[in-house]
């Protein structure tokens, strides 16, 4: 638990060193290029941290480039733009465009980052490449679609073909900057006898496809200087409302568990990296502490739920967190963080650090699902005629929002949210991961995949896809062929009718029967249906997948309790209904980690606990890292660090009371626990206990 060199947990941060935002975790990612950033990387590593920098590839204050300081030549013409000429402008921002990633822009990347590598830091994160569906109309842009297409430039939404085409052009763009920066840079490092790692913190699949935001994805799986990925999962993505059951509303548990559930492809099956990112307070300043901490639990049990990933971005900005005041339920004053709340936020990021269990088990053995999602859905994420398109970066108020019905993703989320309900291992699956990763649905009994809101790039994807089900895999392939892209100029077209005609035939089935279908060992079932519908109706689609899933020789046993058990721990969600907790265990999200013997949890209730009869272990949780650690028949003597302001608690397990202990304590005979409270400090808090 104290091994830095895993690089388990970590947090940005562009503030200087301060002791009450010292979080003591592995690495510190120093975020931001400017005069002051080689002294922050100096003094957070003198703070005994791994440094990393991060800094933003398509976004950041790079204004020296936009007017002209930089090469003696203006480029706000690499600004992305809108159908009415406008630049669209980071947040609140009246001077920092999101960039067109042209090759003078990725030049000056290269050059601005050049001085990094000899700072001696550890990795470098280019975060959140992205390229808005509503832009394309910059001289750039245009400049780039002729060199690409090799035809002249068309306005992106006058035809769904324009806005695929656009779509794939920005994908396109983001790659081969990212690419040349890495490599180049990658080189240099080299060449100094340097090894510096680079990675791409990036929002996932699922959420840029709902924003309407382009983003590499899958390619960054094929770009060879990237070492990983951190998936930025959060609140501010995961409240996003969606439709179930014909209601609209947040969903921040269901949306962030398929969140981080597609994320895991940007390395599954490779030696790459992947964090999963929580953020305690996300971007809306005007929420309340209750809030905060309740949709933070939301999306930190969603992400324990998947057992594939032990890495984590604890916190982005703990300056915001731990430094700034925000409104409680009930007040319209605003005030800094309440201790329980600080105590619970330092034991969950501690514990983190423990999750490399191989030890696990699901508490329900059902069929695995998968939903194919492609990089495709976001070069569709505009319906012609429909007038729906706009803005959207978590800082609206989407239920409030009037004509945003296409925000609510319905032709995915009709597909994921019924089973997820019944409570099956639902995992969303990065359809290009099929053509090149041989075990990419090894862990999938039944696919479900629709071409009504995105497509198949290549026709291979079909014949690796007939592979699976021939060797036993079910699929179900939902669609109606309404959707007008199918008309777009691509490998299918010309020659069938839809693109799911062609997977019917590489399977050697027939499109057009509404029946299960047998494949080899396998099966498929065509379903001609909107996905969409299947959020007014879930019944209907989980009927199919039923069928599928006992025609595969999987029970399939609707349950309210989605659980996991990862070595000593125990996560779980309740999706409706109740269910009853039985045993004894430490509880993770109490900051007096108190012990729990029976607890019944309610419709949306979690719980992240440590099953105490699992071990033996004498540490059991902190709000501190616990460092220096030594035991031996006599006493106990270890060194608790913790960002300075909080209350530290501390559990620790010992057969009988201890005699002294030199910081505040109390002991349970009957549970055997010792309680240690006491002020923290970044440095160290000494504790000796004697037996």
């Amino acid at each position: 638990m104290t091994d830095k060199v895993r690089e388990a947990t970590g947090f940005q941060e562009q503030a200087g060193y301060d002791e009450s935002i010292d979080l003591r975790t592995d690495f510190v990612m120093v975020y931001g290029l400017n005069d002051t950033t080689a002294e922050r990387i100096g003094r957070w590593r003198e703070a005994g941290y791994r440094v990393h920098l991060m800094t933003g590839i398509s976004w950041g204050t790079y204004q020296d480039y936009l007017d002209g300081r930089w090469d003696g030549a203006g480029h706000w013409d690499d600004a992305q733009t809108t159908a009415d000429g406008k630049p669209i402008l980071h947040g609140e921002s009246t001077d920092i465009p999101y960039m067109v990633p042209t090759f003078g822009f990725t030049e000056y990347l290269v050059q601005k980052l050049r001085p990094i590598i000899g700072l001696g830091v550890e990795g470098i994160h280019l975060e959140e490449p992205e390229f808005w569906a509503r832009a394309g109309y910059s001289e750039s842009f245009k400049r780039e679609w002729q060199a690409f297409f090799k035809e002249p430039w068309q306005p992106p939404h006058s035809t769904p073909e324009a806005h695929f085409r656009s779509g794939q052009l920005k994908q396109h763009l983001l790659s081969r900057s990212l690419d040349r920066v890495t490599s180049v840079l990658r080189d240099e490092a080299l060449g100094q006898g340097r090894e510096v790692h680079f990675y791409v913190p990036t929002h996932s699949l699922l959420n840029y496809t709902q924003w309407q935001i382009i983003s590499p994805e899958s390619r960054l799986r094929t770009l060879p200087s990237i070492d990983g990925a951190i998936a930025q999962v959060w609140t501010g993505t995961s409240r996003t409302p969606n439709v179930y059951d014909g209601k609209v509303a947040e969903r921040t548990f269901e949306t962030a568990y398929l969140e981080y559930g597609i994320a895991q492809d940007l390395t599954r099956g490779t030696d790459r990296r992947m964090w999963f990112l929580h953020d305690p307070i996300e971007d809306h300043p005007d929420r309340t502490w209750e809030d905060y901490l309740a949709n933070y639990r939301r999306t930190l049990v969603a992400s324990l739920l998947h057992p594939g990933v032990s890495r984590y971005e604890v916190a982005p900005w703990p300056h915001r967190i731990f430094n700034r005041p925000y409104l409680r339920e009930g007040s319209t004053e605003r005030e800094l963080i309440p201790p329980d709340t600080a105590t619970s936020y330092l034991i969950a990021m501690n514990s983190l650090r423990d999750l490399d269990q191989p030890d696990v088990r699901w508490a329900h053995e059902g069929p695995r699902v998968g939903i194919a999602l492609s990089d495709t859905a976001m070069f569709q994420r505009w319906s012609p005629g429909g007038g729906e398109g706009g803005h959207y970066d978590g800082l609206q108020d989407a239920l409030a929002l009037e004509g945003r019905k296409q925000l609510h993703f319905s032709d995915f989320y009709g597909l994921a949210l019924p089973p997820l309900y019944e409570g099956q291992r639902v995992a969303p699956v990065q359809l290009e991961n099929v053509i090149d990763t041989p075990d990419a649905l090894d862990d999938v009994d039944v696919l479900v995949l629709s071409y009504e809101f995105q497509k198949p790039l290549a026709p291979s994807i079909h014949y690796a896809l007939a592979g699976w089900v021939n060797r036993g895999g079910s699929l179900l392939y939902v669609g109606n062929g309404a959707d007008p892209y199918h008309e777009i100029r691509s490998w299918w077209t010309g020659r069938y009718d839809t693109c799911a005609d062609h997977l019917a035939e590489a399977l050697g089935a027939d499109s057009t029967r509404d029946d299960v279908q047998p494949v080899g060992r396998g099966r498929v079932r065509f379903l001609a249906a909107r996905p969409a519908d299947f959020t007014e109706k879930p019944a209907e689609l989980v009927a199919a997948l039923r069928e599928l899933a006992e025609a595969g020789g999987h029970t399939w046993q609707p349950t309210n309790w989605l659980a996991v058990q990862r070595g000593p721990y125990l996560i779980g969600a309740v999706l409706h209904g109740t269910h009853v907790v039985e045993g004894t265990y430490l509880d993770l999200l109490d900051p007096r980690l108190g012990v729990v013997h029976r607890r019944e949890l309610g419709p949306g209730d979690l719980t992240w606990l440590r099953d105490l009869s699992y071990d033996d272990a004498t540490l059991l949780a902190s709000a501190g890292r616990i460092v220096n650690w030594h035991q031996d028949s006599a006493s106990i003597t270890y060194t608790c660090e913790a960002p300075r302001g909080i209350t530290v608690t501390t559990a620790l397990r010992l057969p009988t009371a201890p005699t002294t202990v030199t910081v505040d304590s109390h002991y349970d005979p009957e549970t055997h626990l010792l309680h240690l409270t006491h002020p923290s400090s970044p440095t160290g808090t000494p504790v000796t206990i004697t037996l």
